[in-house]
């Protein structure tokens, strides 16, 4: 009997300790941890503050202010300001008729007047590639000399006369009111046979990647990078259309190279070809086609605003045989249209968008790219 109530005894003792240790162990579990400190979110980057920014804008634009944002119109020779004060339009691309017989200051007025008229203010361009392509410098009362093409310049002084030659003609450009240049070219060709060579640098991939680097880094306007994909011995789509033969490895190894150097520098806007490239899309030319746009986006990386070739070439009129080219443009994911017939497709687009054919999303995306452009160029201010 005294030992049964000895080991209850102990029994009861040993529940009571272990009943202390649970206790103070939990005792130990409930003391409060020291406060976390709550990470500050990071500051957008100054490309995030302005993309912001441009959607802001493009918000309150109306459909039909951003569809005509989507428009590098050749400019009218009448009435130019009275057509982008009644549609908006995002940009007037000038020829050499545009010059002839000007003088810096008609020239710098005549532009003036286009932006006065404008909502929302223009894209002014010109091809002024210098060789066979000087819209501007053709005329001697606004330079004194035609500007030389990128093989006489690396000739004369290398990549130090390239440099120099770039910043004379964008000084140029910008005291006349013009802020983008249709330039450089970037398409590889070594065979002077070659419709594009006058125009190229004229040498491989590697040496025209540093060429248009060099350009690119240098401007201050804007710029557009042409011809995507690369125009190679390509015949000439201003007469008629063109098929690469090409193999998509020349593209990955050679011709994509300079582009890819563009982009890296800072280009605003691509220009893409008529040129049917069979490896890529041998239905529809380049510039019509979704998958040259996915290859353009997607393995190059280019978020910027990608533009057609003029529509109303003949590699195009001879493709869509009387199929409206400026929605099928659209569609393929050209955020703007170089257009010689702005009415007639602008109220195309327009129309498929409203029908549904084109959703309103898509021109909203694209109108936001233009004005992020206009942005970057200072035409449009912003709370940076």
């Amino acid at each position: 009997m005294k030992k049964r109530m000895l080991a209850l005894l102990l029994g009861l003792l040993c529940a009571g300790l272990t009943a202390c240790g649970s206790t103070d162990t939990a005792a130990k579990d409930e003391t409060p941890s020291a406060p976390s400190v709550e990470q500050p979110e990071p500051e957008p980057t100054p490309e995030e503050v302005r993309r912001t920014a441009a959607e802001q804008y493009a918000d309150g634009l109306t459909l039909e202010e951003q569809v005509a944002q989507m428009f590098f119109v050749r400019c009218p020779e009448t009435d130019a300001a009275a057509l982008t004060a009644q549609y908006d339009i995002g940009g007037y691309l000038l020829f050499a008729r545009d010059f002839d017989g000007q003088t810096k200051e008609s020239v710098a007025n005549t532009i003036a007047a286009y932006q006065n008229a404008a909502k929302t203010p223009m894209l002014i361009g010109a091809d002024e590639e210098g060789g066979t392509v000087v819209r501007v410098s053709s005329n001697p009362n606004l330079h004194d000399t035609k500007f030389q093409s990128p093989q006489a310049l690396y000739r004369e002084g290398g990549f130090d006369r390239i440099t120099s030659d770039t910043a004379e003609k964008d000084a140029l450009l910008r005291d006349l009111g013009i802020n983008v240049n249709f330039a450089p070219v970037c398409d590889v060709s070594t065979d002077p046979s070659d419709f594009i060579y006058a125009r190229s640098f004229g040498m491989d991939a590697e040496q025209t990647g540093e060429y248009v680097r060099t350009v690119v880094t240098q401007m201050v306007s804007g710029m557009v990078l042409k011809h995507f994909p690369g125009y190679g011995n390509n015949a000439d789509t201003h007469t008629g259309i063109a098929i690469d033969e090409r193999p998509m490895d020349t593209f990955r190894q050679s011709d994509f190279l300079p582009f890819e150097a563009g982009i890296e520098s800072g280009a605003q806007s691509v220009l893409v070809s008529h040129n049917v490239v069979n490896c890529m899309d041998a239905d529809r030319p380049a510039s019509l086609s979704a998958e040259v746009h996915r290859i353009l986006r997607e393995e190059l990386g280019f978020d910027g605003v990608i533009l057609t070739d003029d529509l109303i070439m003949d590699a195009i009129r001879d493709y869509t045989g009387g199929e409206n080219a400026a929605v099928l443009a659209v569609q393929a994911g050209n955020d703007m249209l170089t257009s010689s017939d702005f009415v007639t497709q602008y109220n195309a687009v327009l129309a498929a968008v409203q029908d549904g054919t084109i959703p309103e999303s898509q021109i909203h995306a694209s109108a936001v790219r233009v004005i992020d452009w206009k942005m970057q160029l200072g035409l449009i201010s912003y709370d940076a």
